[in-house]
């Protein structure tokens, strides 16, 4: 019976569908961690395969080809290097499991499947996996490891069973999606299972972004005193060799390690907008982005967001005056063109509203201007950075925000157009917190410069469309402090009108979001894809019937 062990905890960014390439980071990081002296090299869930893989497990060929890497892969165990703990997809269409795997000596010796399937949020598990048997743990090399698959460590019948069945330490792989706050979650289910079972904890997690899920890395270990051995980055790659000693009571204790620094809730935000921007660009195989750049604080930092994330080279701004754009406006997008270095241009669309008049005055005599003809503005510069995109590949970029996707206040077929929304999940107050932040603050790994990168009158000024004389958001939205809480009463608190107007609010405003915001769900279903920040986002995260006569209160009201 050996007393010591060195496990490497392999926090890693793995390609949906890659299997190839993942495999190939798999081998990477056991050749690093086999110099570094350890025994057992833990990565992350479904690694194998990318996480979420969705609907691609429901197919024969793909789940043959996740096979055919796994066995490999375990061949090149056959050596003097360490052993390796997996996950993958595995089984077949009939019984597909959420699974990790012991490749060792040669040989996949050990198979567990995720018990816990969630089908909630972001999750569709139940869909597409089977939910496996809760087993023992696994010996390897004289040590009983209790291994779970993430969801499983939510509860505590998983680990229970893993403690009565002899676990000596408990190993977590996961592939949980960023949202705020939840790490501190995830920390307190890990030491509440520890404090359970009595058994320290490794938890592996992976990076990365995946469509609109980010991931934010933090792998840790807990001794069984529930204290931090060790701290993996956030937002980034990371690999750590731990070192476990059994003590004469046979309980096994890490030594302390690699302690990285928490990151802030703002820094979080930024971090996860620059790595789901990144990784969908870059693992897309699209060689840049274009946006189009208003003057206003949405645009600005979905540009900040695109240069941090893929270097000023990469990012073409286009500014599109109309005859409502004002001076100012043109000044603060040229600013901040400058402090970033974005490739600029500028296309007016004067001749284009005259085009689109002349083209419909048959059909609009006897009316009068309204948002018909601003729609037209906004519709006019999205052709337009449409037409640029397909002529140079790069991906355009929508500037909108949670906010304004709430209540409608995005233009179908204008500045909605687009394939990747960064601001898509942040409310405008969150918006000016990050600008500021941002202003001070320079993110780790970003490609971008130091200092200010966002103009102060950019942050400062009241906030508009400019799309007729004198415009702003305030002459039709409530004062954007007083509309965001609504909304995240209505959209993540779930709460009725009468439980927001308790809050405070007056009912009439709080009566208004609701209609504005049900109305504007056919809207969203046409949304570009954004990065998921909050604990509730739109797409996945809520999944709301388009034809909705529900009034937002109870039974007792007529519906309106």
């Amino acid at each position: 019976m050996r007393d010591a062990i060195r496990i490497a905890i392999a926090q890693t960014n793995p390609t949906v569908g890659a299997l190839h390439l993942n495999a190939d980071t798999v081998r990477m990081i056991r050749d690093d961690a086999a110099a570094q002296g350890a025994d057992l090299v833990v990565f992350s869930e479904l690694i194998m395969s990318g996480y979420p893989p969705e609907d691609l497990v429901l197919r024969k060929s793909f789940l043959e080809a996740v096979k055919e890497q796994v066995y490999l892969l375990a061949n090149e165990t056959n050596d003097s290097g360490p052993a390796v703990l997996i996950g993958a997809p595995w089984g077949d269409v009939d019984a597909c499991y959420n699974a990790v795997l012991l490749l060792d000596g040669g040989d996949v010796t050990h198979t567990r499947c995720k018990h816990h399937l969630p089908s909630y949020g972001v999750f569709d598990e139940q869909r597409v996996f089977q939910p496996g048997a809760i087993q023992g743990p696994i010996n390897f090399d004289g040590i009983r490891l209790g291994v779970m698959i993430c969801e499983d460590m939510w509860f505590d019948d998983v680990s229970e069973t893993l403690k009565e069945a002899g676990a000596e330490l408990l190993i977590v792989i996961n592939g949980s999606p960023f949202e705020l706050d939840k790490n501190e979650v995830r920390l307190n289910h890990a030491i509440a299972r520890v404090s359970e079972t009595g058994l320290p904890l490794i938890y592996v997690h992976q990076v990365g972004g995946q469509d609109d899920l980010v991931f934010d890395g933090g792998s840790f270990a807990l001794n069984a005193d529930r204290s931090i051995a060790a701290q993996l980055e956030w937002w980034k790659p990371d690999l750590i060799v731990t070192a476990w000693q059994r003590s004469k009571d046979k309980t096994w204790t890490c030594q302390l390690t690699q302690l990285a620094q928490p990151t802030s809730r703002l820094e979080n935000i930024y971090q996860a907008m620059v790595l789901g921007l990144r990784d969908y660009v870059n693992k897309n195989n699209f060689p840049g982005v274009i946006l189009g750049l208003s003057g206003g604080v949405d645009s600005a930092l979905s540009a900040a967001v695109a240069v941090d994330a893929l270097g000023s080279d990469r990012v073409h701004c286009i500014m599109m005056p109309s005859p409502y754009t004002s001076a100012e406006s043109i000044g603060d997008s040229e600013e901040l063109v400058r402090l970033m270095g974005m490739k600029f241009d500028t296309i007016g669309i004067q001749e284009a509203m005259d085009a689109y008049s002349a083209m419909l005055a048959k059909l609009f005599v006897g009316t009068q201007p309204d948002v018909t003809e601003e729609n037209i503005q906004s519709r006019a510069r999205g052709m337009l950075l449409m037409a640029i995109s397909n002529k140079f590949g790069k991906i355009v970029l929508s500037t909108g925000n949670k906010s304004e996707m709430s209540v409608g206040y995005a233009t179908l077929y204008g500045d909605m157009c687009g394939g990747y929304s960064v601001l898509k999940d942040l409310y405008k107050t969150t918006v000016y917190e990050v600008c500021r932040w941002r202003n001070v603050n320079f993110p780790k790994g970003a490609l971008g410069p130091t200092g200010k990168v966002i103009p102060e009158q950019i942050i400062t000024k009241a906030p508009t469309a400019e799309l007729r004389p004198n415009q702003t958001d305030q002459d039709s939205l409530p004062p954007y402090s007083i509309l965001d809480g609504i909304l995240k009463g209505l959209i993540e608190g779930e709460k009725s009108i009468d439980e927001i107007t308790s809050d405070g609010y007056a009912k009439e405003t709080v009566q208004q979001v609701w209609h504005l915001l049900k109305h504007a769900e056919y809207k969203r279903r046409q949304a570009p894809p954004g990065v998921k920040v909050t604990h509730v986002s739109f797409g996945r995260d809520r999944r709301y019937p388009i034809m909705n006569a529900f009034n937002g209160n109870g039974i007792n009201e007529q519906d309106t």
